[in-house]
């Protein structure tokens, strides 16, 4: 096997040209304009300091001091913060302006390579028909023979069988626990001579082995498929692999089971496209490359550790945190200090919110697995339990009525959990709570009532249990109201009486009526002027009824001292 072709880092996007092309513009145009704004501040401090020394020289020449000739006239210090930052931005627009230019000189050379293998093809192919034709036939009109590239079988359909080996590493090696992987693909042709190779890093917290050798699947099948090769045969040493694609072995678990969709839906897009199961010495090319890989990772996380003094100002509190205690939200990117996105989770799981991210308008979930770097499991669990009462639709919701459980679950997987303990479950109503195991009634909402019908249960006990009874006399108490769609209890504090629940659901806080595009079906008062409008003077009416209590007070007891007085 041949290693002099080229070999890219890379996974192309020859569609992204006219975006990459305009995104360099823009770069460009910054780090100008970033230019001229550090050479105009320059300019203006310059200016500044001109006309301080003038004003000092002159104020020293009107009093002259005895150290007049001695004096040194302070310079004003410039701003290092302002420098640090311009110094900073301006690295990342270079840093940004010298990726898009790679980015391009790696799109050309990936054409140019996918150009030369068709040539290859088409050569080999024109070579093949050479071979087979008689040699009468050849001396007839050989030297009349010809095959344009580009016309005849040169783009059509080629029979020979290319090979794509890959492989998938994962390898613990630094101190702070992190994972480090590497993916390997080398694709050859039906003699293994090379024709592409590729190395990149795993990308993402990938620790299973079997993700490992799936992602360098797909990363194999996408390149062979972005160089037109039609027929393929892909070579594993992976034995659990190798079941997984031919359909041996079902996939359980549910991540390698969606990659493994990828390779189904990459593997159709060729006209042959087959798994062969071959020893490790066979692959020692792929391996190698993601070996290599991980090698460069390695290399440039030293780099990194040995320089990593680094701090960033969070935009919330102001205050400079290390770049490791800084967060990066996943899909925004938008970046705060720990100790604030803590404070902002705790905030909205109290008023029973999943939490955003905190930046002004952006709306992108926060999700549970990147936000336990800095939650307690407290926390974490109340997020958890958030994110799946925030997935399961209001009438799906149902909770164990055992006050010691109280679990969420859904209607249909608690439906399935039953029907494998519970005879019947369908029809009888009988379910059982995934937590606990204790059964109930989901019609009634109520422990299971052995021989009972719901109509003979609720005939028997017209009351309801002591905890509900008391949670609808505080609700009358109090003038709360019962969402009717997802039960939930809620109190008017302040506005007009048009509620809105955490649910969705819309309806007049008077009469419980529903609201139906914006528009009530009651005939109720929108609002109160008592929940509208807040009195200013109330509570100076308030001291002043305590002044006249406490004058009252005083007179009472005067009278009461004279009256001593008098009858002594």
């Amino acid at each position: 096997m041949s290693a002099s072709t080229p070999s890219l880092d890379f996974e192309s996007d020859s569609g992204a040209d006219a975006d990459a092309d305009d995104l360099l513009a823009i770069a460009i145009e910054q780090r100008r304009e970033l230019m001229a704004t550090i050479a105009l501040d320059s300019d203006l401090d310059l200016a500044f300091d001109l006309q301080l020394q003038e004003a000092l020289t002159a104020s020293l020449t009107l009093n002259p001091q005895p150290s007049t000739s001695s004096a040194v006239i302070p310079q004003p210090r410039p701003d290092e913060g302002f420098a640090n930052f311009t110094d900073v931005l301006s690295d990342e627009l270079l840093k940004l302006e010298q990726e898009l230019k790679d980015q391009a000189v790696s799109e050309m050379e990936f054409k140019k390579l996918k150009n030369d293998l068709q040539r290859r093809i088409h050569d080999q192919r024109m070579a093949m028909e050479i071979s087979r034709m008689p040699e009468e036939e050849w001396e007839d009109w050989g030297d009349d023979f010809e095959r344009p590239f580009g016309e005849g079988t040169s783009k059509g359909d080629n029979d020979e069988v290319f090979r794509v080996y890959f492989k998938g590493l994962v390898e613990k090696q630094l101190p702070n626990g992190k994972f480090l992987g590497g993916i390997g693909v080398a694709i050859c042709d039906s003699r293994d001579e090379l024709l592409f190779e590729l190395r990149k890093p795993l990308l993402g917290n990938e620790t299973s082995r079997r993700c490992a050798e799936i992602r360098a699947l797909i990363e194999g099948l996408s390149a062979a498929g972005d160089l037109e090769l039609k027929r393929v045969v892909f070579f594993c040493d992976y034995h659990p692999i190798f079941k997984f694609v031919t359909g041996q072995w079902p996939l359980k678990q549910k991540k390698p089971a969606e990659l493994m969709n990828k390779v189904f839906d990459l593997k159709r897009k060729f006209t042959y496209c087959e798994p062969s199961l071959v020893p490790r010495n066979d692959i020692k090319f792929a391996f190698k490359l993601a070996r290599e890989a991980i090698v460069l990772q390695e290399c440039r996380a030293a780099e990194s550790s040995s320089s990593r003094t680094s701090t960033e100002t969070c935009v919330i509190c102001l205050e400079d945190a290390n770049i490791e205690q800084i967060f990066s939200i996943d899909v925004c990117m938008h970046r705060y200090c720990f100790s604030c996105m803590k404070q902002h989770v705790e905030v909205k799981l109290l008023y029973g919110i999943l939490p955003t991210c905190p930046h002004e308008g952006c709306k992108t979930e926060l999700k549970i697995d990147s936000c336990s770097k800095f939650l307690t499991p407290r926390l974490a669990e109340i997020m958890n339990m958030h994110i799946k009462e925030a997935s399961i639709p209001v009438t799906e919701k149902v909770y164990c009525p055992y006050p010691k459980c109280s679990a969420l679950m859904s209607k249909r997987e608690v439906l399935e959990y039953s029907k494998s303990s519970l005879m019947g479950a369908e029809i009888s109503g009988a379910r059982k709570c995934l937590k606990c195991n204790g059964r109930f009634c989901i019609d009634c909402k109520v422990p299971w009532h052995q021989n009972l019908t719901c109509f003979d249960y609720k005939r028997r006990n017209p009351h309801p249990h002591m905890e509900e009874a008391k949670l609808k006399n505080l609700a009358a108490t109090n003038l709360w109201r019962q969402c009717v769609k997802c039960n939930h209890m809620i109190e008017l504090a302040t506005g007009c009486y048009h509620m809105t629940c955490r649910c969705g659901y819309e309806f007049c806080y008077t009469c419980g009526a529903e609201w139906k595009n914006k528009k009530a079906t009651c005939s109720c008062p929108l609002w109160n002027e008592h929940n509208i409008i807040e009195d200013e003077f109330d509570d100076d009416e308030d001291e002043f009824d305590d002044e006249d209590d406490e004058e009252e007070e005083e007179e009472e007891e005067d009278e009461e001292y004279f009256d001593g007085d008098l009858l002594l």
